[in-house]
């Protein structure tokens, strides 16, 4: 036996893996290897079935269970997917009925519904509000921002809101007074019966993203990895209403 670094032969015995399969050790370089070590490659089809899993509500260990990965790979290929996402959240643009294709500069009666919901990262304690903007009339989810309940959020969140809305749309929200101090009076709107869908929108990310149900073990731990589950989600959910439009 030789180091497959080195080539020495001053190979020792050095522990087991977590396999139980033999460690050794080269003397002369400090190189740790296994003899006639098998190298688990991941199939694309794999890949795939892990990307649809990470939008349905499995913890992580269960996705690891289910495609027969380990956790250490599945977390590296989370940040690796959540690296890759646009910061567009996958929105299309409005078409009217017509079949002419209206940007949406050119519509000035376009209706957003903004509401918060609550989560946490780590402990209960740790309260993370997830801001959120829809489009009423698509569906889609234009904006988002993980933070506190706070007007420096409300205001980070209509940063994040596409400039054609925040000049020409029309803001529902309810009588939080956050909203009160970013969004412009002739355009704001308090409306409990208006914010239905963006209510209907947080059942159904409660229903498949686990990190932010209130009773589970699946939390985050990160609050990184928290604002990255939630946009996966959003741009997945983007990318299936786009289909429709």
């Amino acid at each position: 036996m030789n180091c497959p670094k080195c080539c020495s032969s001053k190979i020792k015995k050095n522990g087991h893996i977590h396999n139980g399969k033999q460690n050794h050790q080269c003397n002369d370089c400090g190189r740790q290897f296994v003899e006639q070590s098998e190298q688990h490659l991941i199939s694309d089809e794999t890949k795939e079935l892990v990307k649809r899993l990470l939008t349905e509500r499995l913890s992580l260990r269960g996705i690891c269970r289910s495609a027969q990965v380990s956790l250490n790979w599945l977390m590296g290929f989370i940040v690796a997917q959540y690296e890759e996402l646009p910061d567009h959240l996958n929105v299309v643009q409005r078409k009217k009925t017509s079949g002419v294709i209206i940007q949406l500069l050119d519509i000035e009666d376009a209706e957003v519904e903004t509401d918060e919901m609550w989560s946490f990262v780590g402990k209960k304690e740790n309260k993370q509000w997830v801001w959120v903007a829809m489009d009423a009339d698509t569906r889609q989810i234009i904006a988002f921002y993980v933070g506190d309940r706070s007007k420096l959020s409300a205001k980070e969140l209509w940063k994040l809101i596409p400039e054609v809305y925040r000049k020409n749309a029309i803001f529902y929200t309810d009588n939080w007074e956050a909203y009160k101090s970013v969004i412009p009076q002739d355009r704001h709107q308090v409306s409990k019966s208006k914010t239905t869908h963006i209510e209907r929108f947080f059942c159904t990310l409660r229903q498949r993203c686990s990190r932010v149900v209130r009773k589970a073990l699946s939390f985050s731990k990160k609050l990184d990895n928290h604002i990255g589950a939630i946009k996966y989600f959003i741009c997945h959910y983007n990318s299936q209403i786009a289909l429709h439009l």
